[in-house]
């Protein structure tokens, strides 16, 4: 009992901690999304791991409907799990989240494969993942990474990286011993932008060689009509 007051006083506080808009343990017992859905989860997994998955489906269900949030009676959760807002998060049966993790809503912890296996994520401890990012398949997040709003993560991630795009990939490491974040080289993105260069460049050409084309037009116009006048003078 103690320790899951504990437990429960450390989800308080990782909420007061990571949200400068929480005010006070109150506020955040009464009023967030994410702490409810964690307490209800923990009511569901006991239920699960006892033998009684209908029940804890039947708790996770109801959770779903109050917060917004769906966790799947057997993901497995660490300590200090904060959940921003959460709306639309669902967190699949195989999860595995470490501790001191930070989801923000719309994020998906998804699998691949109706294999009774492990098929969802492995999220170590200190990750943070952004709005509306989507980490599927039986992959690993190191501890300490942090990924960006809207990634889509189908491969294991290292620990101390930065990711962001879809596909997600890399940008960044951080040094551990030096404290420092080494930026690395953006192939894609170099890529990305030497097209758009090249477009634009096309695009000032073909607006340059119609400038050209609609003058000499203009000009064989003028010279025709100008040859056309002595001859009806004649006329």
């Amino acid at each position: 009992m103690a320790s899951l007051l504990a437990s429960i006083r450390r989800d308080i506080e990782a909420a007061l901690s990571r949200d400068p808009a929480a005010r006070s343990w109150t506020e955040v017992v009464l009023a967030y999304p994410g702490f409810h859905a964690r307490q209800l989860h923990r009511i569901a997994h006991a239920l699960h791991t006892r033998g009684h998955p209908l029940l804890g489906r039947l708790v996770s269900h109801l959770s779903r409907f109050l917060t917004g949030i769906e966790i799947h009676p057997g993901a497995q959760i660490g300590e200090g799990l904060f959940i921003d807002h959460g709306m639309g998060v669902v967190i699949g049966e195989t999860a595995i989240i470490g501790d001191n993790v930070t989801l923000h809503q719309g994020v998906t912890l998804g699998g691949t494969s109706r294999q009774r296996t492990k098929r969802h994520p492995t999220i170590g401890n200190n990750v943070v993942i952004g709005t509306d990012a989507q980490i599927i398949g039986n992959i690993t997040i190191g501890d300490n990474v942090t990924i960006g709003a809207g990634s889509v993560v189908i491969r294991s991630v290292p620990p101390n990286c930065t990711v962001v795009g879809n596909p997600g990939r890399v940008v960044a490491v951080l040094n551990v011993e030096e404290g420092a974040v080494v930026r690395l080289p953006d192939p894609e993105g170099e890529q990305l932008a030497e097209l758009q260069a090249q477009v634009a460049a096309l695009q000032e050409r073909i607006a340059r060689l119609e400038a050209e084309r609609q003058q000499q037009s203009g000009e064989q116009s003028r010279n025709g009509d100008t040859a056309a006048q002595p001859s009806t003078q004649r006329a």
